[in-house]
Formats: structure tokens, sequence, C-alpha cells
């Protein structure tokens, strides 16, 4: 902290004694670092620092933290730089420990980890706040292996060290090593809080492991912690996610006091499993709803194909000016496109823009999808063309995915070539919508030059879903010798969705005696797979084996595999109508 010394009488005053002076009463050179609200305001106080430089004014160490948080608060790493730079020009250029560990949150805010680790690199004394600055800085970017290098460094660890680690490992997904700390933990005598098993929970219902689900809320019930409402909701999410709506419904009846994230958990995890009856029960007992319990019901009846309802809903939630957010209105635009609802997706579409809603990557994402499947796909190409940011390659997917579903295969691989051009690194499922679009438009070279390319050119290594648009693309094409070949080459086992695309190929060119060999096996690995049943039976009709026909039918019948009927929907005086292909006609 710099001496009072070198401060004018009334900034010595405040400095030697600042809780005595609220803002209000700071002198005026200082009002500007405490009253920030806006980017702008932060701006206009990080560039008053060279005025105060020139005249030899020190700031002291509170107006300084706050500037520093308030450049994290923004995500502004040029501002942070200035401060920083500042704080080296007036000859601290080794702040003390509180100023240096603000700085290093701030570097790791907004995302320059290099300079966050010099901060902490040159720290003469660290305690073990700046160790766990460093340590959560690194499990929110997703680094787990510095993460790790620099937990086994720590010369003392705290319960916030092991609990941010055991996040770490769940959020990359590592679950095996987080239960593995969490046990280590568990051995030690640094004790644990709610966050350890709240962490612990977040790997049960992201691994959906319901064995280690049912041993954390064991535990959770020996320490007395199930009382904690943070504890018992991630309890309910992890049972949810499990699939055990009794044990989830259990714990949500065992709490005395239930917030509205315990409510809104319990609905989704009802809405999650298609009990959309349930859910709804649920959601008008809440007492209080909030945004995300009303978005939570609206996904929920798009997901299990209510969309008209999801769309009366979200029409009931702008009565009540209740505001809604970017996945509010993602799975509005689902349900517009599962009913191809194209007049309501455009009048969702001028909301946005009526509101000034700021465009992300999931609203285009989900505009694209609904003009695409609504028949719309030059206003879906202007939409993706118009966003600003197409540095996600959700966006590009989506995009790719709409061409191909139109049959634009050749504009579906310029696309996919122009996203590669612009430095956006294709995932799994670009390449699974880009063979999509090279198998429904017939390019078989241009498919397999893609396939070839994977792991090569992109660092993907083709999984079951991508050899099954490979047979799909060769099949269809009638190149069952290459179809062949690429199966025997095949590094991973096949799946139903292998075997549903060689049952799919078998059926387009006729070969019922093959698909009766893929039925058969498809048979085996999904017993409810009805399109399996459906061509086994067809083929032994084909061979007037009606007793066999019976036998295929019965089976079905056993093992509950209902074959789907198409829907289609058409709006009438706003009003939609949907029958199926049993007969039914239109009202």
């Amino acid at each position: 902290m710099p001496s009072s010394s070198f401060l004018p009488p009334k900034l010595s005053k405040f400095h030697s004694n600042p809780r005595k002076h609220p803002w209000k009463q700071l002198p005026c050179i200082l009002q500007p670092f405490f009253d920030i609200s806006s980017k702008t305001q932060l701006t206009k106080a990080v560039s008053s620092l060279e005025l105060l430089t020139r005249k030899g004014i020190l700031l002291p160490t509170r107006a300084l933290t706050y500037l520093i948080r308030q450049c994290a608060s923004f995500k502004s790493l040029r501002l942070g730089k200035w401060v920083h730079l500042h704080l080296k020009i007036t000859g601290r250029r080794r702040p003390n420990t509180f100023l240096e560990n603000n700085l290093i949150f701030m570097y790791l805010e907004c995302g320059d980890h290099d300079a966050a680790y010099k901060v902490f690199d040159k720290m003469s004394v660290r305690n073990v706040y700046s160790w766990n600055n460093m340590l959560s800085g690194y499990a929110k970017l997703g680094m787990v292996r510095p993460a790790r290098r620099l937990f086994d460094r720590m010369p003392e660890k705290d319960v916030v060290s092991w609990n941010t680690m055991v996040m770490a490992y769940t959020q990359s997904g590592v679950y095996g090593e987080a239960v593995r700390l969490f046990r280590e933990l568990r051995r030690l005598e640094i004790g644990y809080n709610q966050y350890t098993f709240a962490g612990l929970l977040t790997v049960c219902a992201k691994s959906k492991d319901l064995w280690l689900t049912r041993q954390v809320h064991g535990q959770v019930l020996v320490v007395g912690f199930l009382s904690n409402m943070v504890i018992a909701s991630s309890l309910m999410d992890a049972y949810a996610k499990c699939g055990e709506m009794g044990n989830a419904q259990r714990v949500f009846d065992l709490m005395n006091v239930k917030d509205v994230h315990a409510w809104t958990t319990i609905v989704s995890g009802y809405a999650r499993w298609g009990d959309m009856e349930a859910a709804c029960e649920l959601f008008h007992l809440m007492p209080y709803k909030n945004p995300v319990s009303w978005t939570a019901l609206i996904a929920g009846y798009v997901r299990n194909g209510f969309g008209h309802k999801a769309l009366k809903l979200f029409a009931e939630m702008m009565v009540h000016r209740i505001p809604a957010d970017q996945y509010t209105f993602s799975s509005c635009l689902c349900a517009c496109a599962s009913l191809a609802l194209v007049k309501h997706g455009k009048q969702i579409h001028g909301y946005l823009v009526r509101i000034n809603f700021r465009p992300n990557t999931i609203v285009v994402s989900s505009l694209v999808d609904m003009y695409s499947k609504c028949g719309c796909l030059v206003i879906a190409r202007q939409v993706f063309d118009l966003a600003g940011d197409k540095q996600q390659v959700v966006l590009w997917n989506t995009m790719i995915s709409a061409l191909a579903q139109h049959g634009r295969g050749g504009e579906a691989i310029q696309l996919f070539d122009e996203m590669v051009g612009t430095q956006v690194k294709p995932d799994r499922i670009t390449l699974v919508v880009t063979l999509s679009a090279c198998s429904h438009s017939g390019l078989v070279q241009e498919g397999l030059r893609l396939f070839d390319s994977m792991n090569g050119d992109h660092g993907i290594i083709p999984d079951q879903e991508h050899y099954a648009c490979l047979i799909d693309l060769l099949g269809r094409a009638g190149q069952f010798d290459k179809l062949i070949s690429q199966l025997e080459k095949m590094a991973c086992e096949p799946n139903e969705q292998i075997w549903n695309a060689f049952l799919g190929v078998c059926q387009i060119q006729g070969n019922l005696e093959l698909g009766r060999e893929v039925a058969q096996q498809l048979i085996e690995l999904d017993p409810q797979s009805s399109a399996a049943y459906v061509l086994l039976s067809s083929a032994y009709a084909a061979d007037g084996r009606w007793e066999l026909v019976e036998k295929v039918r019965q089976l079905m019948k056993k093992r509950h595999a209902k074959k789907e009927r198409a829907i289609s929907s058409i709006e009438i005086d706003n009003k939609v109508h949907s029958s199926t292909d049993l007969g039914s006609i239109h009202p």
C-alpha cells in the first residue's frame, strides 16, 4: 500500500480511514473510480489514470482494486491491462498480495491465462487464495491439466482447492478422477462442505450413474446436508437425470423449504421423461415461477411433441410479462419448426427485433433451423449471413444441415469449405451433417473425400454415426462393393445406427434378402426398433410366408415396438390441425 505522504491532504485522509467515507462523500477526483455502472464510465475512469500520474497522485489500494474488479466484470482485457500498466508506471512493479490476487482474477475472467500466470509467478508472497484463484481460473477455462499440475504444487490445500479440482474434472467429463479426488478428500482431516457434495452430485447427474447417486445420497444423509436446498435440488436433479423420478419426488417431498430452483428441477425432471401431466400439475402448484420455470415446461412440451402447447404457454408467459431468455425463444422456435408454423416463427423473430434482443448463437441457430424446416431456405440463409458472430461451430452446423435437408449438397460442401477457411474448427456433428448432405445429393466422391480427410485434416476419428452416413451414401448410389469394403475397415463395432442405415439402404434398393439378415441383427441389438420388424415382415410377406409374418407381428406387440406414425399439420384460422397416416383427414 502506498504511503499517504504521496497523496494530497484530502486523499491522505480518505486513504487512512476509507470506511468512514461512502463513495458519495469521496473527493471529486476519486468519485469516477467508485461510480461505475457502464463500460463507458469504466473507460473514462481508466483514461483519467494518466492525469493522476502526471499530477503525482497515487490512488489508494481500495480504488485500484475496485477498478480492476470492474474490468473483470465487464471482461475488458484492454482496460485491465491499462490499470496494470498504471501500477507499474507509478512504481508498483510488485503490488501487494491483495492487488496481485485481483489482477490474477481479472486476467482469468478476461480469458488471458498467460498474463494471469505471469502475475502469479512473480508474486513474492502467495497465500491460499492466490493458489485457489489461479486454480479456479484454469478450471473455468477448461484447462484441466494445468489445473492439476498447479493443484499438485500447492503447499497448502483447503476444501476450496479440492472442490475446485473436483469441479474441473466434472466439467471436463473426467468423472472417474473427480470421484477419486472426493474419496481422497474424505480420508483427509480437511473436512468437506455442501459444495463438495454439490460437485459430486454434478458428476452423478452428468454421468447418469444411479449407483453413485445412491451412494452420495447415503453420505449426504449421514453428514446431515440434506436440509440444504442446494444439495437437495442437486440430488433431485441427479435422480431425474438417471430416470429415477420416484426417488426425485421423495427427496422433493422431504424438503421442508422448497425454493423456485427445487420446484423447477422436479418439473424439468418429469418433462424430461415425458410425464407432461405431472410436470404441468407441479408447475401450476408452484408458489412462485421465474423465467427458468416457464422455459422448463415449454422445453418439455417441445421435446415431447406438444409444440402447440409450448406456444400457448409462451403466449401466456408474454401476457404475464415474464421476461424470456435465449432458451425460451430457442424452444419456441423449435416448436414452430416442428409444426411448420412459419407465421408464428416470424412473429417471434419480429418480437426479438422489436425488443432489441442481443443475437447469440443459440437463437440465431434456432431461427435458421425454423425457417429451413418451414421451407424458407432463402430466409434461413439470410439470417445466417447477417449473423455477426460466426465463430461458433453450432451455427455453421445448423446451416449446413438446412442445406442438406433441402438437397443442396453442393452448397453444403461449399459452406463447409468456407467454414474451414474462416478458421472455425469443425466438430463431429459438422462431419455428420456434411456427409448427410453428400448422401442426399448423390455426391459420392465428395463424401468419400470428406470421410477420408476426417482424421488427417480435422483430427476427428470416425464413429458409428459417421459410418452410418457413409453406408447411406454408398448404399443410395448402389455401390455395395465399396460399402462392404468400408465396413470391413471400420474401427468401431457396428451399433443400432449402422444397422439402421444398412436397413434403410436395403429398403431403398429393394434387397429384401439382405434386409432380412440386417433386420435380425438389428432386432437383437434394439428389440424395440419398429423399422426392423416392418422390413422383416415385408420380406416374409414377399415370400408368401404368412405364418412368419404373423409371428413377427406378435413379437412386435410383445416387445411393445410401435411403428411411428407420420403426422401432418396444417394451420387454419390460427389453429393447428394434425392428422396421421391412418386415414384420418383434417377438419
